[in-house]
């Protein structure tokens, strides 16, 4: 296959190293490019917006499918263009794009269709949108209406801040445009979070949830950008948002869109603000975000270019998206100034040094090349992205990369990903798993599970309760475990091993039953009692005894790495650890 990625950004960049990855494609342009893109791509000298010559270029290459990144060239109507002509072209039509083009139209949509977002007013005239802010007062949001890459909100914190705002975009017209119209909206609290998914205007595939960093400056400080950096989990959004944001955001978007005659195909991208129970619509994207789709195209294992083709014939519904279970963070080094006045053509140093750092990618955003050097050719310059076992590590891994690079001016945020850390620090506090014994003498046994919990980073708690002598408080125990947020309970139990069948019967939580070594049967008594429970009460059974305990805790870490994707990333350098102990014993072996 030949293809067409439209754009010259970091988001371009990724497109273009995850496509690259796939046996179907031949060759890849990339129209305009950068001077990061074009050692993986032909670059084309054609402005991502300028239609007519991108259109004519992909007929005289009969290019197969064409990939694109911006939202300025999807808002002018570049698919519908492509289409006309019978040509494969993945993002959302002209009438679609209005998702992104128009906040206005977002709004009303948003609040015609029952989805959660914040009250808002429509202006026209500054008048009645400063008479409008002085009755709610500050903190609100003022926003143009057109597009304004990524600055054209602005977060008041004060009435005369926003009645400024107001000026800014209707009188002295700095979006152009794009603010012939405002917004006025409430302020919200919480937590900002991106929830990207592919469509094929049927069915919605999400990807992992990201978190951007919009302002300029450390703790979330300083005018908004296109995005200083990105990671991916965002442990905010938990399975329980993921599934409410699915069926009260995303599903009901791509079904309101068809019923309004604007099918949309491609990336559905929804800005979300979380607080606690309470979620709701901040702006919809029709995109990849930049720079989430850094960090997110590296987790993805899935060859994207099936994604697209099923996204453009429809049949999205037979993709089945596989993802890597490690985290990852890109932070954005960008121009000084930026996002106001900035120098271009600096000479960037140290690229090759970063590229060198372990599980670390450096995409391209607004670099050229210039006499064989690499230099500085837009206010988001490079976004250094790395994947590691865990977001410390990928943390770390990126911003040692990052120190490697240099040119006079560049800056970026030292804290991506600390809203993560705490979140992840505050949770490990909190014990998830619960080890429960009959008695003090089974604790060297049942030590190997709390030995491996250890090691993989998991909290747990753990005591002695028996099911004969103490019932009550087993059954306490039991009733009590998942309001104070265990999520699975292992239990240790010789003989009869009533204990494990106890506390199952008294909880909706998983239970994984540990036989001990109690009696001269040597544990197959406990064995088969636990084998044995009756119809509704599972137990989930291990070996006997230290074994069956370790491998109790294995089993336990594999189900929370369901829904913890920092938990998966430890559980697979355990195994990868296990087979390099298997190849060097195999080694020593051969040796003898």
């Amino acid at each position: 296959m030949k293809i067409l990625v439209v754009g010259s950004g970091g988001r371009e960049h990724a497109l273009v190293w995850k496509i690259n990855q796939s046996p179907r494609v031949e060759k890849i342009y990339c129209a305009p490019g950068n001077a990061g893109i074009e050692k993986m791509a032909k670059c084309v000298d054609i402005g991502a917006t300028d239609i007519d010559k991108l259109l004519e270029f992909a007929l005289a290459k009969k290019i197969d499918l064409t990939v694109v990144g911006p939202e300025a060239s999807l808002v002018e109507g570049i698919v519908d263009r492509f289409e006309e002509n019978g040509l494969r072209i993945f993002g959302p039509s002209k009438a679609a794009s209005i998702l992104e083009g128009s906040k206005v139209f977002t709004k009303e949509f948003l609040a015609k269709y029952n989805i959660p977002t914040a009250e808002f007013k429509v202006f026209t005239t500054s008048s009645k949108a400063k008479a409008y802010i002085k009755k709610c007062g500050a903190p609100i949001v003022v926003k143009a209406d057109g597009l304004a890459a990524g600055k054209g909100v602005i977060v008041a914190s004060t009435i005369e801040e926003a009645n400024e705002a107001v000026d800014m975009i209707l009188k002295d017209k700095a979006f152009g445009s794009a603010g012939n119209t405002i917004l006025v909206e409430a302020c919200l609290k919480g937590e900002e979070a991106s929830f990207i998914a592919f469509t094929d205007g049927k069915t919605v595939l999400p990807l992992p949830s990201s978190q951007d960093h919009k302002a300029i400056f450390e703790n979330d400080k300083g005018p908004n950008t296109g995005g200083m950096g990105a990671y991916s989990p965002a442990p905010i959004v938990t399975p329980e948002i993921s599934k409410y944001v699915m069926e009260k955001v995303m599903l009901p978007t791509v079904q309101g869109m068809a019923s309004e005659g604007r099918p949309f195909k491609g990336m559905l991208y929804a800005g979300l603000m979380i607080d606690g129970d309470s979620i709701n619509v901040l702006e919809f994207n029709c995109r990849f975000g930049d720079p989430e789709a850094q960090p997110l195209l590296m987790r993805l294992k899935t060859d994207i270019v099936d994604i697209l083709d099923a996204a453009i014939d429809g049949k999205l519904d037979s993709i089945a998206l596989e993802v890597d279970p490690r985290p990852t963070v890109c932070v954005v080094l960008a121009a000084g100034g930026y996002p106001g006045e900035y120098r271009k053509g600096l000479p960037i140093r140290g690229l090759k040094k970063a590229a060198k750092v372990p599980g670390v990618m450096v995409f391209h955003a607004g670099t050229a090349n210039k006499d064989g050097d690499t230099v500085s050719n837009g206010g988001r310059v490079l976004g250094v992205t790395a994947i590691g076992d865990d977001l410390k590590n990928a943390i770390d891994a990126s911003y040692r990369a990052v120190d490697c690079i240099e040119w006079e001016g560049c800056y970026c945020r030292r804290d991506i990903g600390a809203k993560a850390m705490k979140r992840f620090q505050k949770d490990a506090k909190k014990p998830l798993v619960g080890i429960l014994m009959g008695s003090d003498s089974d604790l060297p046994v049942m030590k190997a599970a709390a030995d491996f919990f250890k090691e993989m980073g998991i909290s747990y708690e753990m005591t002695v309760a028996s099911a004969h002598r103490t019932p009550e408080k087993a059954m306490n125990y039991a009733r009590s475990a998942q309001e104070r947020g265990l999520k699975i309970i292992i239990a240790g139990a010789g003989m009869a091993a009533h204990l494990a069948g106890v506390i199952s019967s008294h909880t909706d939580l998983p239970v994984i039953g540990i036989p001990l070594d109690a009696s001269p049967l040597q544990g197959m008594d406990a064995l088969l009692a636990t084998v044995q429970m009756p119809p509704g009460i599972p137990v989930a059974t291990m070996a006997i005894g230290k074994a069956g305990a370790k491998n109790g805790a294995v089993l336990a870490a594999r189900i929370l790495a369901l829904e913890n994707p920092e938990i998966a990333s430890r559980l697979v350098a355990f195994r990868e650890n296990m087979v390099q102990e298997v190849e060097e014993k195999a080694k020593r072996v051969e040796e003898c």
